[in-house]
């Protein structure tokens, strides 16, 4: 669905990207990951046909952004930092206004993303008085209109009170795994991506340095597992099953365990002992990953 192949691009003599090469399977959901000024919206931009690249090749469903950027637009669904609505119409013109040029216009549709969305009692107010979360609902209405095989999505829950951002990633997880709709979403809201990414490419200063679903990452990065357990047990020499463990205040116990597999033995001592109310790993989710990954790319 999309390739990518040693892209470079640089405004005003700085480079934004650098030599950057991944791909992208029909179905699948990838996280573009990486801080600010990384590269992820210019990559955006490129895939969309809206820059150019300086150096490398670009395929969108078989499409050169270059030459075929309009075509590209009208097959893919876009969700941008800038909504690209009309703020003195409102919200439910705007829609239909977007469906014609799609040439989707369903009526229904509309209505039905309005209410997925949670904008039913705001489709005639002008978009102009709509708040940032509300921009942001319509926005990825607009996106999806015309029911698009693929999405490139750029921070598409900023502005959402945790009621949306639920809302927006069960809608994604719905249409990737009802429709088999590919999605590229760049978001620094890491634990939202878990829900719904089945990949994750890491973007930094431009580069492309590292790659892989969750499971690999932790195979990679995770050399010892720090285990928190809340229980009452007190252990003798501050000791359970040989580990040592660390009180980390109501009635929680850190240990450090050289992998997943010594868990189960762990608690078995520690249940011996006392109850086990729960047990979590603290450093194998997305997000202990990001920042391990960028650490290590940094000392190299």
């Amino acid at each position: 669905m999309i390739q990518v192949d040693g892209v470079a691009k640089s405004f005003k003599g700085r480079d934004i990207l650098q030599d950057v090469s991944f791909s992208v399977g029909k179905g699948e959901v990838v996280g573009l990951l990486g801080p600010n000024g990384a590269g992820k919206t210019t990559m955006i931009r490129l895939l969309n046909g809206v820059i150019s690249a300086d150096t490398g090749t670009i395929r969108v469903n078989g499409l050169d952004p270059l030459t075929d950027g309009d075509n590209i637009r009208r097959n893919v669904g876009v969700v941008t930092e800038s909504a690209g609505l009309y703020p003195e119409m409102n919200g439910r013109e705007n829609l239909l206004f977007f469906a014609k040029l799609y040439n989707c216009v369903d009526k229904k549709r509309i209505d039905w993303l309005l209410e997925l969305l949670g904008l039913s009692k705001h489709g005639d107010k002008p978009v102009g008085t709509y708040s940032t979360g509300m921009k942001k609902r319509l926005a990825i209405a607009k996106a999806v209109l015309h029911e698009p095989a693929l999405l490139f999505l750029d921070e598409p829950t900023n502005g959402l009170d945790p009621d949306g951002i639920l809302d927006v990633i069960g809608y994604l997880r719905k249409l990737n795994y009802e429709q088999g709709t590919t999605i590229l979403i760049c978001s620094h809201i890491l634990y939202q991506l878990e829900e719904v990414c089945s990949s994750y490419l890491f973007l930094e200063r431009g580069r492309i340095i590292e790659r892989g679903t969750l499971r690999e990452l932790e195979a990679r990065y995770v050399e010892e597992v720090i285990l928190n357990v809340e229980t009452g047990f007190n252990g003798a020499g501050n000791q359970a099953a040989g580990y040592p463990f660390t009180a980390i205040g109501d009635g929680k116990l850190q240990f450090k365990l050289p992998s997943k597999e010594h868990i189960p033995g762990l608690l078995r001592s520690v249940l011996e002992e006392s109850w086990v109310h729960s047990a979590e790993i603290m450093n194998n989710d997305l997000e202990a990953l990001y920042f391990e990954v960028r650490r290590r790319s940094n000392e190299s």
